[in-house]
């Protein structure tokens, strides 16, 4: 097993495809974007197959999830999908993406046995999504929410971070939205993971504040018969339900004690947590032709070293060097 110090067992895997993305959210990188990684600093495709292999094989990972950057920017996602689809023990595998180009290739997906995918859209408002984003890609999302839910990757889960004076006041109009098209909408407070290291917490809209603007036109409750385990979400039932709507308070409301998480970033490194300043190479020893009882013994180590917490509030805190696109969500 994947367990570290504190007795937590990493089962859920999230694993980076790519750190280049088709979007620029001002939460993430700047407008010009990053300089990215060489094509030859990346895993290849059966690189990460081979790594998810020992994982799923050897350590008791169940849940796989493909992120960036952008997920879909990667040619051999589909290929990726069915090895991993095929893996015994099966876990769940699922895709967390921007939705530009799902609408093309959600069929293909869901043919490859993908289970469900996470689409970030943050506006309703086509102005906003290119104020936000600096592209005008608005449609194309939709579009690829639209897609994902004819081809049965449900549920459709989409991802919403609000900004305060920005898209604030669009709670509402966002839970309406998913509601009436059967979506689950995931609330996540902004993190300090911007590659310009700007985020200030003062302009953060908190779990409670996300709360209190849904709580003005919707009844919540909290959803006392499902069990939240390692779940970062906290879920509420929407006026009685059967309809949830659920926020993330990563920084206010933190899950540390439960995580189940572990991430492999696109270019072969071990994190233990978003807000890990240190990192583990497995790429190294893989290409230097280590077998798979090394890179489980070295994988095992690195979640040993797991902190109990990502220290936020700690006035020693600094933000990890590597931004989001980098690291894989």
């Amino acid at each position: 097993m994947l367990k570290d110090s504190f007795g937590r067992v990493a089962t859920d895997l999230r694993v980076s495809l790519t750190d280049k993305c088709n979007l620029r959210c001002t939460y993430c990188m700047p407008p010009e974007g990053l300089d990215w990684l060489p094509n030859a600093q990346l895993l290849t495709a059966d690189e990460i197959v081979r790594l998810v292999t020992i994982g799923v094989e050897r350590l008791g990972i169940t849940e796989v999830r493909y992120t960036g950057g952008e997920p879909l920017l990667r040619r051999e996602l589909v290929d990726i999908v069915a090895r991993t689809v095929a893996l015994r023990p099966k876990p769940q595998v699922s895709l967390t993406t921007n939705g530009i180009g799902l609408a093309k290739l959600a069929g293909a997906l869901a043919e490859a046995g993908l289970d469900r995918v996470n689409v970030s859209l943050d506006t309703l408002d086509r102005e906003t999504f290119k104020r936000l984003a600096h592209r005008d890609r608005f449609e194309d999302v939709v579009a690829g929410l639209e897609a994902a839910d004819r081809a049965g990757l449900r549920p459709v889960k989409v991802n919403a971070v609000l900004m305060r004076g920005i898209n604030d006041h669009e709670a509402v109009p966002l839970l309406r939205f998913c509601l009436e098209r059967g979506y689950e909408l995931r609330f996540i407070e902004q993190m300090p993971l911007d590659a310009q290291h700007g985020w200030n917490r003062a302009d953060m809209v908190t779990a409670d504040e996300i709360l209190t603007l849904l709580q003005a036109e919707v009844d919540l409750c909290a959803d006392d018969l499902e069990e939240r385990g390692s779940a970062p979400a906290e879920r509420f039932l929407v006026d009685g339900g059967p309809a949830r709507v659920g926020v993330i308070g990563s920084v206010t409301r933190p899950f540390c004690g439960a995580c189940d998480r572990v991430r492999l970033t696109a270019d072969g490194q071990i994190r233990n947590c978003l807000f890990a300043r240190e990192e583990s190479d497995l790429k190294a020893a893989l290409r230097a032709g280590a077998g798979d009882d090394e890179l489980a013994e070295r994988w095992i180590a690195a979640v040993r070293g797991k902190r109990a917490g990502h220290g936020i509030d700690d006035p020693s805190f600094l933000q990890p060097s590597r931004p989001m696109s980098a690291i894989g969500g």
